[in-house]
């Protein structure tokens, strides 16, 4: 968090453009921060190459001319590049913002993917490779960093076109590579030169640890995992992760051959192999996912994600010993140069000590013949007679027919017997009695335990129940994972009283899936406002903006509440959520019809119209001398309310 907080990039306008939000990640070629693009008023990443990079006007010149090629690029599965520039003595470009998380978190959560969601992730990211290849660009630095997974599930490759610019500028310049190092080529290692087919083997080595939750070379140093890069083969996946198809072992031994020959000449081809090889499985298969602890795979995030700064002075001589997922600048030809020497004086022990074995073995025979000549009787006793002992075939993670296939051809009796499993793929076998490897009599008894795929479950509905009486039916229906609480209110549910299930009820889910038991605490307590005064229409839409249910009651006349305006309320303050509230709405004043009052003596003419709750004003005329009304000040038969003033005019 410190370091966050003291970036001095952080709160700044870069080009006068771009203001800066907030640090993304930082890798060992640059800085991505979240920006705000002020003329387009749109977030955008904003990725800036680290100045020690940008020491010889080499490094800008490739920069730009990348990322002007990568500007071009338009794919739905590429990150987009919007703008390319410079601020101060450090270039920048601008790229489309992905909301989501990169592959290397969502590994280190899971600890590994299924089958399924790994060739999905392969498929996108190889699609977004291929149109860039088609275009003439390689991305030489494909790793789970580079891989974005938004919100909604979509996958984009970021990056094309910096580590192109920035590698190939270290190479003319110092003769060091920068990469990292878990996903370089050999050829990239030991001559710098790399095409779309290091792409592919960077694809290769990405889906074996998708699978298996683990890089297939590690080491205390970047050069250790170099050299096996170089010296050796990336293992099947299935050493790790037994019920794999052994078509995933000869997919990934294809995308990671040796020699790039061997390998698709690009993503295309790479693509077009594993949508063939995809559409053999069935869902059962495709559903399966390696039980990797994630801890551990956080702990390889942690090495992945950490980079060194590169030596200010230029130096590359020493190889830097950073954590084999970090970004690294590595000698060209180091491996080879270093190597090759060892490798001839291991090809000379070798040959020695074929020599030595092949003697012993011509011993061993000699001694066999004579054996078995004095013995015969025994030997036929042993191995074809009634005594005759086999060893028990290794089945475990074959299909069922290949299973019995084998054991029939071993001269075993097999029988089978079914369980559910997690790990293992439906028809496959999950064990043998006796275990693979044990000493069992030709013509014996086996048995092979065949897996029945995933326990499915059905969600029972317990809406309705209590939450204990729910936990304890979603546990007798077979689900064992996680049950989870969540309450909430609710305008009808008693509290305490579970409202339904996340999945919901009727789902079939895998036996081991969490499931969120959604639970009343009754209806949510709000506070009802006082809307005496106010319009009706207005009143309403208060009350129902505080959670009350409003109901129109009487009108009655007031001379204080004008027209259409609420009276009186039947409940102010404290209350629950759909509580009804009664409103009296207002006719406004009570109006009375003004009598003729002419030609009456004043005071009995005065004593009418109070009695109808008018005020009465006189205004005498000569005095008033007879007391007669000779007018009045508003016309008889005409409507007003209580109170108001009429003039009579009195001779």
């Amino acid at each position: 968090m410190a370091a966050t907080v003291t970036d001095p990039v952080l709160g700044t306008i870069v080009d006068g453009r771009y203001e800066v939000i907030s640090r993304i990640a930082r890798g060992g070629m640059a800085t991505v921060y979240l920006a705000q693009d002020r003329r387009l008023d749109r977030k955008v990443a904003l990725k800036m190459m680290h100045p020690h990079l940008a020491d010889g006007s080499d490094v800008v010149a490739r920069f730009r001319r990348e990322a002007r090629a990568a500007a071009r690029l338009s794919h739905p599965g590429v990150v987009g590049v919007f703008d390319q520039g410079t601020e101060g003595e450090t270039s920048y470009l601008t790229m489309e913002y992905v909301d989501g998380v990169t592959l290397r978190r969502r590994l280190a959560s899971r600890g590994a993917l299924s089958l399924g969601e790994a060739l999905s992730v392969m498929e996108s990211m190889l699609d977004a490779l291929a149109a860039a290849h088609r275009a003439g660009l390689v991305h030489r630095d494909v790793k789970p960093e580079n891989v974005l997974i938004a919100r909604d599930g979509t996958i984009k490759v970021a990056d094309f076109g910096l580590a192109r610019a920035v590698t190939e500028a270290t190479m003319s310049s110092t003769g060091a590579l920068l990469g990292t190092v878990a996903y370089l080529s050999p050829e990239i290692v030991t001559s710098g030169a790399a095409d779309a087919r290091a792409d592919v083997y960077a694809a290769g080595v990405m889906l074996y640890e998708m699978l298996t939750g683990h890089q297939p070379f590690e080491g205390e140093t970047p050069i250790q995992v170099a050299y096996k890069h170089v010296h050796e083969t990336v293992p099947p996946p299935s050493e790790d992760v037994a019920w794999l198809p052994f078509e995933v072992d000869e997919y990934v031994a294809s995308l990671t051959a040796h020699d790039p020959d061997d390998r698709p000449r690009s993503a295309d081809a790479a693509l077009a192999a594993l949508r063939t090889m995809r559409a053999g499985f069935d869902d059962q298969v495709l559903a399966v996912r390696a039980d990797v602890d994630p801890s551990l795979a956080e702990v390889a995030e942690i090495a992945n994600e950490a980079t060194d700064d590169v030596d200010r002075e230029g130096h590359t001589a020493a190889v830097p010993t950073t954590p084999p997922g970090g970004t690294v600048v590595l000698p060209i030809g180091a491996v080879r140069d270093r190597d090759a020497q060892a490798e001839q004086q291991s090809s000379a022990g070798n040959r020695r000590r074929r020599t030595r074995r092949r003697r012993a073995v011509a011993l061993i025979l000699v001694v066999l013949f004579l054996l078995a000549s004095a013995g015969g009787g025994a030997w036929w006793y042993l191995t074809i007679g009634p005594g005759a002992y086999t060893t028990m075939p290794d089945v475990v993670g074959r299909a069922e027919s290949t299973a019995m296939a084998t054991l029939d051809e071993a001269g075993l009796d097999p029988t089978t017997a079914t369980d559910y499993s997690d790990s293992v793929p439906l028809g496959h076998v999950i064990s043998t009695d006796p275990a693979p490897g044990d000493r069992v009599e030709k013509g014996g008894a086996v048995e092979i335990l065949v897996s029945q795929g995933v326990l499915r479950v059905s969600i029972p509905d317990v809406a309705g129940a209590t939450e204990a009486d729910a936990q304890q039916e979603l546990q007798e229906a077979g689900l064992d994972g996680t049950i989870g609480v969540e309450r909430d209110w609710h305008p009808e549910v008693e509290a305490g009283l579970v409202v339904g299930t996340e999945p919901a009820a009727g789902s079939t889910v895998d036996h081991g899936v969490e499931v969120t038991l959604l639970v009343s605490q009754g209806r949510e307590p709000i506070t009802v406002p006082d809307v005496v005064g106010s319009p009706v229409d207005e009143a309403v839409e208060v009350l129902e903006d505080a959670g009350a249910v409003p109901q129109l009651g009487d009108e009655q006349f007031s001379d204080e509440i004008p027209e259409g305006s609420v009276i009186t309320q039947d409940v102010v303050g404290e209350a629950l959520r759909g509580d009804l509230v009664t409103l009296v709405t207002s006719k406004g004043p009570e109006l009375f019809e003004v009598p003729n009052v002419v030609g009456q003596q004043y005071e009995q003419a005065e004593a009418t119209l109070t009695e109808l709750g008018f005020d009465v004003d006189r205004d005498n005329i000569l005095g008033g001398y007879f007391g007669t009304v000779r007018s009045q000040s508003l016309e008889a038969g005409s409507w007003h309310p209580r109170g108001t003033v009429i003039v009579l005019t009195v001779v």
